[in-house]
């Protein structure tokens, strides 16, 4: 009898419980304000839908474990957060869930945190079925879009698109012990479209930190699609010990995860699709103990840093926020087809010195249709044990524990899956870390090297993901304003305006200097603009201690207008005032320079002015009224000479500019072609002037090999006294007209090219330095009968 009155009162009890837990309706802030102090283990707080703006929102309390508070929306996608709002999740058990945070402006470093402060955390708590999307378009805050802190919290089927500002999208946070072995999960959410940051901290996800590397977070990471994740080289960058990464698929993204710091990762059933977009990815490894298997990659063209599999040299005695040594790393079981060539060693230079050690790279299968490398070697890799690997390749590959071999394939839907018809797969090395099931989970009944089973009937987890909230959000990509901004001369202030710049702004300069400490890559269609009544003059700190490259990298896809300005490349080591986007990048870019003086680019180990590298192809680079001096090379788009056909430029334009004091080409664009009748490259030279240009026997003032088009009139060469020949056009669309050549060699033709009213003649100047010519001057129309020659006065 007892007992039986014992249990009534637990009945009752829990009944009790149950009825005491309440459902609330909000309408607004004051009234959710109420409900969330008021809420209990149970409760269930329901956002009204509308436009919630200008929200702090605290989502708090003590939930239970099975019995959690619940904040959601009325229906989910229809609870909008916008405006300078934020959310902080802390306590224990809470849930919240179907909001959408879009037109976001706001000053808070976090959407979403899990913490109300610095003392007070989330533990056991969740987000889900949520949306950001284009949340803080404008904002010159280096901002994230969750922070996690605590423990055992869980990030789950949301969607997160479009992070344009500056900051990690997702960050989870180990500094103190309340977070370390925090258990966290994100899993299932789509991380869609980041655009490329130009620089650092342009994470989607960050696990830690490098001064907290070395503590244990044990986050699992799995089952997330990352698309078109471009916000730099790190698409997930893991900073602490002990994390899984399982059945993510990576899709056209142009980065790495990265094992950046901290180790015992484990890595695996990751699939990586670049579908030939530039600078894709796939697993970059750093420090030790990490394991990477059974991971499917394809189609990823990114190399050196990018590379599909990437073991990287280590600092000697490296601080924490540096290059540890790989050490007992075990790579096993990876299938690479198509991709850029695997790298070891990466890194290799004064600093990163160390080789990789006790690293097992075995079992995995290569496959490449493209000649090219598969396999390089940066530096020693005694280290590394290589056994049992497989090459299918055109390529020559004779590498100790690679096999060169013929893979028989079949198809699931269009991923391509070996067959039972691959005996020399069988042949494999295991170790401790073998494991015995593949890429699908099956178990492996007979042990074979790659990633899938031979002839498995199943693709992986990670392409058959539903990742993303339950409700489909309708995004559309804002339209952001271009604006015009005015810059103060100073240190780094012109990186400033162009990070905070929105596309297509144009940044007003004053007189003065403005210099640069490192190099800006310049990511966004932006026009500078000089002060025309002054000089703004753009130059290096002279007090850097190492000098960094060149001064802008135009990204692909993008244009950079300069114009009334100086560039110096004084006071340093540059190399160049104007890059190509990276090697290989071959989406088109432009740039306009008109009324620019390069100046002072002196550095002779492969400098120039402008250089495009192998496999970038500009549509335009456009130069106007602008002026090239005292530099060691012009215009270098000459690095493609091995790729038959392949041109750096469709177009150079050249009008009204002086080339003066260039010790070696003024422009170097060539092409490799069987004739120069067929069509590539066009180059158009009107009104300018070559003084003292590669003024040695064999040098070439203007280059053009195998330039299908080019054009050349109205233009003067002059004091290159040692040069015999000036320039040789091949090819019937090659002309040189009206020019005048003076003490520098002559033009040669052939294969029908012309040359037409070629005067050899003083150009009998007035003024020399500003190239003014007198009135005796054949340069003048009513002297030579048919046009000016030189600068348009």
């Amino acid at each position: 009898m007892k007992k039986i009155t014992l249990l009534l009162i637990a009945v009752l009890c829990i009944t009790s419980i149950k009825t005491f837990a309440q459902e609330v309706l909000v309408s607004n802030i004051n009234e959710y304000n109420q409900a969330i102090k008021a809420a209990k283990a149970g409760d269930v707080i329901i956002l009204k839908n509308g436009v919630w703006k200008d929200v702090k929102l605290n989502a708090y309390g003590k939930g239970e474990d099975g019995n959690p508070i619940n904040i959601k929306a009325e229906t989910p996608g229809k609870v909008i957060i916008s405006g300078n709002s934020t959310l902080n999740i802390y306590g224990d058990y809470i849930i919240v869930s179907g909001l959408w945070f879009k037109d976001g402006d706001t000053e808070y470093k976090s959407v979403i945190q899990f913490r109300k402060d610095s003392k007070t955390f989330a533990n056991n708590c969740r987000l889900t079925n949520s949306t950001i999307s284009y949340f803080n378009t404008n904002t010159k805050y280096k901002d994230h879009w969750v922070d996690i802190w605590g423990k055992n919290n869980r990030v789950d089927h949301n969607n997160f698109t479009g992070k344009i500002s500056e900051g990690t999208t997702l960050v989870v946070w180990l500094k103190g012990e309340e977070h370390v072995e925090n258990n966290h999960r994100i899993d299932n959410n789509i991380f869609g479209p980041r655009p490329d940051l130009g620089k650092n901290g342009g994470e989607t996800i960050r696990i830690g930190t490098s001064a907290n590397s070395m503590k244990s977070s044990k986050t699992l990471v799995e089952r997330n699609v990352f698309a078109n994740c471009d916000g730099e080289i790190e698409i997930v960058s893991n900073k602490s010990c002990d994390n899984i990464f399982r059945d993510n698929l990576f899709i056209e993204s142009k980065g790495t995860l990265t094992l950046r710091h901290g180790n015992n990762a484990l890595v695996e059933r990751n699939v990586f699709l670049g579908n030939g977009v530039s600078k894709t990815g796939g697993i970059r490894i750093i420090n030790q103990g990490h394991i990477v298997r059974n991971n499917y990659l394809i189609g990823l063209t990114g190399d050196g840093y990018r590379g599909p599999i990437v073991v990287m040299n280590g600092v000697p005695n490296s601080p924490l926020n540096r290059y540890h040594q790989v050490k007992n790393v075990d790579i096993q079981n990876n299938t690479i087809i198509n991709s850029g060539p695997i790298s070891f060693g990466e890194g290799k230079d004064d600093e990163k010195t160390l080789t990789p050690l006790t690293t097992n790279f075995s079992n995995n299968l290569i496959f490449n249709t493209k000649k090219g490398e598969d396999i390089i070697f940066v530096d020693d890799v005694s280290g590394i044990t290589f056994n049992n690997n497989y090459i299918d390749s055109p390529n020559t590959n004779n590498l100790k524990g690679f096999a060169a071999t013929k893979i028989d394939w079949k198809k699931i839907g269009s991923f391509p899956i070996p067959t039972v018809n691959n005996n020399d797969l069988l042949s494999v090395n295991k170790n401790s870390k073998s494991f015995e099931k593949d890429i699908t989970n099956s178990p492996r009944q007979t042990f074979n090297a790659g990633a899938f089973n031979l002839d498995s009937k199943k693709l992986p987890k990670a392409l058959k993901l539903r990742a993303g909230p339950g409700w489909t959000p309708k995004i559309v990509a804002p339209i952001i304003k271009a604006s015009e901004i005015t810059v103060e001369p100073g240190i780094e202030n012109l990186r400033k305006a162009i990070s905070s710049a929105s596309p297509g702004s144009v940044l007003n300069l004053k007189t003065g200097e403005y210099i640069f400490e490192k190099s800006i890559k310049v990511s966004k269609n932006i026009t500078i603009k000089g002060d025309k009544g002054g000089a703004s003059i753009l130059i290096a700190n002279k007090n850097l201690k190492k000098s960094f490259s060149y001064f802008f990298r135009i990204n692909e896809g993008i244009t950079l207008k300069i114009n009334d300005v100086i560039i110096d490349g004084e006071n340093s080591e540059i190399k160049y005032a104007v890059v190509s986007p990276d090697e290989q990048e071959k989406g088109l870019y432009n740039f306009y320079a008109e009324n620019v003086t390069f100046q002072n680019f002196k550095n002779k180990n492969g400098g120039s002015i402008f250089k495009a590298y192998k496999g970038t192809i500009a549509d335009t680079l456009s130069f106007k009224n602008s002026r090239f001096s005292n530099s060691y090379r012009g215009l270098n788009l000459s690095y493609d000479k091995d790729n038959m056909g392949f041109v750096n430029a469709n177009n150079i334009i050249i009008d009204n500019t002086v080339f003066l004091d260039i010790e070696e080409n003024a422009i170097n664009y060539i092409r490799t072609t069987h004739s120069p009748d067929i069509p590539g490259g066009n180059l158009i030279i009107t009104n300018s002037i070559f003084n003292n240009v590669y003024n040695q026997e064999k040098g070439k003032i203007i280059r053009t090999d195998g330039i299908h088009k080019v054009t050349i009139k109205n233009s003067i060469i002059e004091n290159s006294y040692k040069v015999k020949t000036a320039l040789s056009l091949k090819g019937r669309s090659n002309i040189i007209s009206n020019c005048l050549i003076h003490n520098s060699g002559f033009i040669k033709i052939s294969q029908n090219a012309k040359k037409e009213n070629i005067l050899y003649k003083s150009p009998k100047w007035e003024d020399k330095q500003l190239f003014i010519p007198s009135k005796k001057s054949p340069l003048l129309k009513e002297k030579n009968g048919i046009a000016n020659i030189g600068l348009k006065q």
